[in-house]
């Protein structure tokens, strides 16, 4: 008959010398204790931790032992599932024998493995953002391309703001007095323009200069008629 309480007792001295530091027990009956487990340290120094609770139950190892997560640094929430589905494995292909430190081990040995982990994650993060960065300034820099519908709904949409702008235009002129006038208006209230025409005329009159060659001498002009009896204010009063 297997005495299981006499091979926890020895387990656990065991486990007591080899993790002097990192050991704690939390009670007897059961046997209860923590153990924390901590990587090796990465290039740049970082580690990744975890502190396990183990309860030895009445008929272990023939039965795995209880373990839960007492706390842990660095680790993100997929790796410590990871972690928990390795301690089930290891348990299971460990039963019959006591195997909290073969539990430890595994555990060391994949905390060892994110911590190199880590590196790729932050190479890939880097690259990611660098993408992203990319990205956006491809998206500055060309713009929104056009499309027959969003160039159809920025024509409605500014021929609204014109038609808004227009309004608050008419509606500050009538509020400040200053109604848009007429021709006749302009012409009527300011007198200036009453000789503005004839000052204009006078002004190129005197600088107009005519090309005589363009005339014929006036001695060159058959202004006879054989006629004795033509009279050319007749025939003008004949046209009209």
């Amino acid at each position: 008959m297997t005495d299981y309480a006499e091979e926890q007792r020895n387990e656990l001295e065991a486990i007591e010398s080899i993790y002097p530091d990192s050991f704690t027990v939390l009670s007897e009956d059961p046997i209860s204790f923590t153990i924390t487990v901590t990587s090796d340290a990465g290039e740049n120094g970082e580690t990744v931790e975890a502190t396990f609770k183990f309860t030895y139950v009445e008929k272990y190892p023939d039965e795995p032992p209880l373990w839960e997560v007492h706390s842990q640094e660095n680790l993100e929430n997929n790796d410590m599932d990871d972690i928990l589905t390795l301690l089930q494995q290891q348990a299971e292909e460990n039963l019959g024998m006591v195997m909290i430190f073969t539990l430890v081990t595994a555990v060391q040995e994949k905390l060892n493995e994110i911590v190199d982990l880590m590196k790729n994650r932050r190479e890939e993060e880097k690259l990611r953002k660098e993408r992203e960065a990319e990205e956006a300034e491809k998206v500055e820099f060309q713009g929104t391309v056009v499309t027959i519908e969003n160039f159809l709904a920025w024509k409605a949409n500014f021929e609204l703001e014109m038609a808004e702008m227009w309004r608050k235009k008419q509606k500050e002129e009538e509020q400040s007095g200053k109604a848009k006038l007429t021709g006749k208006q302009l012409f009527e209230t300011d007198h200036n323009l009453d000789t503005s025409d004839i000052q204009f005329l006078e002004d190129v009159g005197n600088s107009v200069e005519v090309d005589e060659s363009l005339f014929q001498d006036i001695e060159d002009l058959d202004l006879e008629d054989d006629d004795p009896d033509f009279d050319p204010l007749e025939m003008g009063s004949d046209e009209d």
